[in-house]
């Protein structure tokens, strides 16, 4: 019991409450209490799943407490899961714990700016994932407040493995490490020491997780509990099913759905069951067959139960399958209406849910019954085994500790492969490193953050991950030979290292010298600094310059940050409805034929996005949001990438620092619709707005409040909320000016950008202090000529700013800072070069120094100025139409 277990740590009793919901620890946590609590040693747990590993982290923040004076302003513990739903759940469950003991908990997991660190300033307990901590980390040596980490605690560490987002948690994991040593270097005297603490259901070489997370001291400790420790024990079954060489996976995998009803009949005990399919169809396909074989026996309190859930789900399937007793939960289906499945499974209401893969590791949906219909899934279009980790996560949803005693786990697979399973079953896989197939995009961001200044010191810092732990046992598996040694296995990761630093220099992104020094180009911090992959900065780099915003925009779609969003069959025909359709509005820039790849896919979410063309399909919406989430960075990665190269075309630069702002903006840079951009304004209101002529703010402005109410049908003071909202946005004034210096060869322009509305802009403030404008100049022969910038707080505190350019001489890809200009607020260019009739008789009108007699040597260079905002908040800029092309 808690209160037994601590009666002699007076320091302990203020934080008993934590563990109020239970009176006793189970036999996991008792035999893990010593190590976690009474020791600041690494550690790491493995346990069956429901066995309260969650309990072995509040012990470790609560030892941190213990072993810290008050008030603990400068403790940070850091818990790192790999999906965002199991940092909602625990960041929901703390906040309420820790909470009275006046610790802040901050969930961190969304895509705020990289760079932003406020958002941990007062936080004790930071709940993120790997990849947003991989982004806040690597400028570390820049922020203290990473420094002050004491304590990194790592859920569902075995996803180390995974292909996909494992490198990223062991390179998060071996640079956190670097944080450790490099504190204790440079303040021994000073105890900061970092604790870390590892769990999971599935580690079958936990040892190797034990070394990976050792320190001074020697090997992390190690709790290793098998399925015998289950709270609620769990009969396992593996099913073969007839598969002929002329069945394909999809009809092996519906025979199975008609096999659903006998499987859940006789093991379910008329118990709640889970089953996981493949596919998001699947899960649907699956649950409306055996809406039809199974007739579940319900009493009318437990019907009108179902039909209480059925009248609030907005899926009209879904809806007539809850009210029969059946469900499906995947990432197409709503929110709310997954939040309500989710809630009748728990409750018991609902008496089969089918779902996918993904729910084994995110919500805590228990079962008695768990169903794997196929050992099949589809990964980026192909078919492949179900890892044994997955297959562990799954069945460990088995079992309800609050109501069961017992609980089964049915496989469902192939005849031929019922042998394999049952084996699996009994022993298991061992974890692997994946960070040898990412290793070139981490080792840029070492480099640039000067972890890795030569190849030795890239060995040094390959030593500190787990790759190298099992390359030393398992070197086949990384392509080595298994008749080496540590020595020749160290000279085999050295040469990986020099094959991906080659890589990296091959395309700018690093310099090395004969001496193999590494030093990291302006390019290589681009990359780094907005988590691009290297295949991406490859197709930047293969930018001629003369792209317009259609080759970028398809230049975007190719990234390899999108090779994760899938073409579904079923969203082919939408997809082609928005490419060409003579009855409707399409994208701007329509692609030849039909629909048929992924990257056609991205480009026409993109552009549909851009337009404001409503997309009706959740997974198509769901994908959009994903698509530019990582667009926005990457974009704006492009435009700085193509800003920095000395001689890159003008057009392409232009186009691209366009394209940057229309992903923040999520508009075209000609857009209607601008009023999006609006607190209160979605893409229904907009609508309205530009249905009744108002497509610039200006035009909002001079509206009046009433009559802005009437056309969006809401009530006062809604008008001048609007209203308020668009007068306090910036408005800039821009004049360009020819001085009387010039040649054939050159000329000097002033360019001036002024805050109209600076008193109104520092008395109220719409728009918030993020974002930018960029002035370039570029020549007829589509040469970049000037590009500056300037941040919005310079022009707010003088009020203006202007500079003198000299056309011939001005550095290509220079760079200062300049802000906001807006076309629609600023007053028409002032040229004082305009060609005008005048009485002088000059025999040169080219070469004489009369005002009213220049012919501008300028008039063929063109100047177009980009309006970029970069708000936190609001993705908005005063007047969307930011190009204005001097002829």
């Amino acid at each position: 019991m808690w209160f037994d277990l601590l009666n002699h740590a007076n320091t302990a009793a203020k934080f008993r409450s934590v563990f109020n919901e239970f009176p006793f620890f189970n036999y996991v946590q008792s035999k893990a209490l010593d190590d976690v609590l009474y020791t600041g040693k690494n550690f790491v747990a493995c346990a069956p799943t429901g066995s309260g590993k969650t309990v072995l982290f509040e012990l470790a923040i609560i030892r941190l407490l213990m072993e810290t004076s008050e008030p603990w302003r400068d403790v940070k513990a850091v818990y790192m899961a790999p999906i965002k739903a199991l940092c909602s759940q625990c960041f929901e469950s703390w906040k309420k714990k820790f909470g009275p003991l006046g610790l802040n908990c901050k969930e961190l997991t969304g895509d705020t700016e990289i760079d932003d660190f406020f958002e941990i300033q007062d936080s004790h307990i930071i709940l993120t994932t790997p990849e947003k901590w991989d982004s806040m980390t690597r400028k570390w040596k820049d922020n203290c407040l990473l420094q002050l980490v004491r304590l990194f605690l790592i859920d569902e560490v075995h996803v180390v493995k995974d292909e996909t987002r494992g490198a990223t948690l062991e390179v998060v994991v071996s640079r956190m490490k670097a944080v450790h040593t490099y504190r204790t270097a440079h303040n021994p005297e000073a105890d900061l020491s970092m604790r870390f603490v590892a769990a999971s259901a599935t580690i079958p070489n936990i040892s190797d997780i034990a070394d990976w997370l050792s320190n001074e001291s020697g090997p992390a400790t190690y709790l290793d509990m098998d399925e015998s420790h289950r709270p609620v024990k769990l009969r396992k079954l593996v099913l073969g099913f007839p598969y002929s060489i002329n069945q394909t996976e999809f009809k092996f995998d519906l025979s199975l759905s008609y096999k659903m009803a006998n499987i859940i009949q006789t093991y379910s005990d008329q118990k709640p069951a889970l089953v996981f399919c493949s596919t998001r169809k699947g899960a649907q396909q699956s649950a409306a067959i055996l809406s039809k074989d199974a007739r579940f026996i319900m009493s009318i309190e437990h019907k009108q139960r179902l039909m209480k859930y059925a009248n609030a789900i907005l899926d009209s399937k879904l809806k007539e399958l809850v009210m029969l007793g059946v469900g499906y939960h995947h990432a197409g289906v709503d929110l709310s209406d997954r939040k309500l499945i989710e809630e009748a499974f728990t409750l018991g209401d609902l008496p089969v849910l089918f779902t996918t893969r993904t729910l084994a590791m995110g919500v805590n949906l228990p079962a008695h019954l768990v169903v794997i219909k196929s050992t099949m899934q589809y990964v980026r279009g192909s078919c492949e085994e179900y890892s044994e980790a997955d297959l562990l996560q799954m069945i460990g949803r088995a079992g309800r500790p609050q109501f069961d005693t017992s609980a089964t786990a049915v496989i469902m697979t192939k005849m031929q492969t019922k042998d394999k399973y049952m084996k699996l079953m009994n022993g298991m896989e061992i974890i692997e490193s994946s960070l040898h197939g990412h290793l070139v995009e981490h080792l840029n961001a070492e480099i640039v953050l000067q972890t890795i200044s030569d190849v030795n010191m890239a060995l040094d810092w390959i030593r500190s991950t787990f790759l190298y732990i099992r390359a030393l046992k398992n070197p086949t598996h990384y392509g080595f030979s298994a008749d080496l040694d540590r020595f020749g296995i160290e000279a085999k990761l050295q040469e990986l290292c020099l094959k991906n630093l080659n890589s990296l220099s091959s395309i700018g992104l690093i310099n090395m010298d004969e001496d193999i020094n590494i030093k990291p180009t302006e390019a290589g911090k681009l990359m780094a600094r907005y988590c691009v992959a290297f295949d991406t900065m490859k197709q930047f780099s293969k930018v001629a310059g003369t792209e317009n915003l259609s080759d970028l925009v398809g230049l975007m779609s190719k990234s390899r940050e999108f090779s994760d969003i899938q073409l579904r069959m079923n969203e082919k025909r939408p997809l082609n409805t928005l490419n060409r359709d003579k009855n409707r509005v399409t994208i701007r820039f329509p692609m030849e034929g039909k629909i048929k790849t992924s990257e056609m896919k991205v480009n026409c979410l993109i552009q549909a996005q851009l337009g404001s063309i409503s997309i009706q399909e959740f997974g198509l919406v769901q994908d959009t949001a994903k698509i530019f989430r990582n667009g926005m960075r990457i974009s704006k990665c492009l435009s700085e990438f193509l800003s920095q190269q000395s001689k890159m075309g003008f057009s392409a630069v232009l186009n691209a620092l366009i394209l940057a702002k229309c992903f923040r903006s999520k508009l075209w840079e000609n857009s209607p619709y601008v009023s999006k951009q609006l607190e209160k304004i979605g893409q229904t209101l907009s609508t309205a707005m530009v249905n009744a002529g108002l497509t610039t703010f200006n035009k909002i402005e001079q509206t009046n409040p009433r009559e802005l109410e009437l056309i969006l049908n809401r009530h006062p003071p809604f008008g001048n909320q609007i209203r308020e909202s668009v007068i306090h946005l910036p408005k800039y004034e821009v004049t360009l000016e020819q001085l009387p210096r010039y040649s054939c060869a050159t000329a000097e322009i002033v360019v001036k950008v002024k805050v109209k509305n600076q008193a109104q802009v520092l008395s109220k403030r719409t728009a918030q202090d993020h974002h930018y404008v960029s002035v370039i100049i570029g020549d007829s022969d589509n040469n970049v000529v000037f590009l500056q910038k300037l941040t919005d707080l310079v022009l707010l505190k003088c009020g203006s700013w202007s500079k003198k350019i000299d056309v011939a001489k001005a550095s290509k890809g220079e760079e200062i800072s300049v802000n906001l200009i807006s076309s629609e607020y600023g007053k028409p260019w002032k040229y004082s070069g305009s060609k005008r009739q005048c009485n002088h008789f000059c025999k040169n009108k080219d070469l004489c120094g009369h005002d009213c007699c220049e012919y501008p040597p300028l008039f063929p260079v063109f100047l177009s100025i980009c309006v970029s905002l970069y708000f936190i908040a609001l993705h908005a800029f005063p007047d969307y139409r930011g190009i204005l092309p001097l002829v």
